[in-house]
């Protein structure tokens, strides 16, 4: 990190609100390091950017600002990383909008290892989430740094894959890196922290505003060789952090889904401009041309099916898309009442998982 001199200068220059990483850049490239803008006078300051905010920079007091995020990054597993640091993840140096710091909780020699991105939908089906979590575990104990933003859904589910797989995870965030949002997930943040690192741009303090989540999408994509959309709706933010990583040179993939889900549609979308198709982790390590001699870890075998001969027939039945429960009756040839004391045994065992809607939906192991 930074001496605190130094550093104070980076977050002066970080805190000035108006004052974004486009304006920073153009900057520091005039004035070299953030002491000497300071330094420079407001007419020099004028030359390169709108007098207004010139001003503010030379005028508005964010000492208190500056103090707090000293202090925070003296704490056991606290840092603040600026452009000119040595441990500044290279991979977010040569993304086109690199932010000038980054305040990082966990370590920070994890930041420079190979990561693929794994992102979707906040609200997956269960198919989804243990797809998730499964890629996340084989990419992880291949040696990859599984990154995503921490979210709930697909986002959490591939941070615990990659922990089970005792792997590297990058959390990236659109809160103030002292903040855990959403405040359900602040125990699988600890375990990121110790075991990887949370990554935030914003600010101490700073709230989980709207806007803030599609700007952290681009170094969830800035820090990845590639991106995995697990489950997308057509609308989805997902859809955002692909499109980023396809435009910084990235490899973005998708796992296909039914024609009938909607959390499949944004998957299909991407595969339709040219994401890869994917169905095993495999696919995705031989397309990034990664080679190890890291066995895959052992998973535990799923549940094993009720010694019901009709059980197996109505797994048939069922499929694998999201099946209402009229449908599925008229499948099997059950009544209903007959069909839902299957469906409850069934999802004891963990096979079936009822969705909104009166649905079921088969998991796959």
């Amino acid at each position: 990190m930074a001496a605190d001199d130094s550093l104070a200068a980076w977050l002066r220059l970080t805190l000035i609100p108006g004052v974004g990483g486009e304006t920073q850049r153009s900057l520091l490239k005039a004035f070299g390091m953030p002491g000497m803008i300071f330094k420079a006078g407001l007419d020099a300051l004028c030359e390169v950017i709108n007098p207004v905010l010139a001003e503010r920079l030379l005028t508005l007091d964010v000492a208190a600002e500056i103090a707090l995020a000293l202090d925070w990054a003296e704490a056991d597993g606290n840092s603040i990383l600026t452009l000119a640091d040595a441990d500044y993840p290279q991979a977010l140096l040569e993304s086109a909008d690199p932010p000038s710091l980054i305040y990082l909780k966990g370590r920070a020699e994890r930041l420079n290892r190979q990561g693929l991105a794994i992102v979707g939908s906040r609200t997956p089906t269960p198919q989804g989430e243990a797809d998730a979590f499964a890629f996340a575990q084989t990419l992880a104990a291949a040696g990859l740094s599984i990154v995503s933003g921490l979210a709930l859904g697909i986002d959490a589910a591939a941070h615990r894959g990659a922990l089970k797989a005792d792997g590297v995870t990058i959390a990236v965030i659109g809160t103030g890196a002292d903040r855990i949002y959403p405040a359900r997930n602040r125990e699988l943040a600890h375990a990121i922290s110790a075991q990887g690192a949370i990554v935030s741009e914003f600010s101490l303090g700073t709230p989980p505003l709207p806007g803030n989540f599609p700007r952290r999408n681009r170094l969830i994509a800035g820090l990845s060789q590639g991106c995995l959309v697990v489950e997308a709706a057509a609308r989805s933010g997902s859809l955002i952090t692909a499109r980023l990583a396809a435009e910084a040179g990235r490899e973005v993939f998708a796992i296909p889904g039914s024609i009938h889900s909607p959390l499949a549609k944004g998957c299909h979308q991407l595969i339709r401009q040219g994401a890869k198709l994917v169905e095993s982790a495999q696919d995705i390590l031989e397309e990034l041309r990664l080679f190890t001699s890291t066995p895959a870890p052992a998973i535990e075998p799923g549940p094993t099916i009720s010694a019901v001969p009709e059980s197996a027939a109505l797994l048939e039945a069922l499929g694998h898309d999201p099946c209402a429960i009229d449908t599925l009756a008229a499948r099997a040839g059950l009544t209903p009442e007959a069909l839902l004391a299957m469906l409850l045994q069934l999802e004891l065992e963990g096979h079936v998982a009822s969705l909104p809607g009166g649905r079921y939906q088969r998991i796959t192991t």
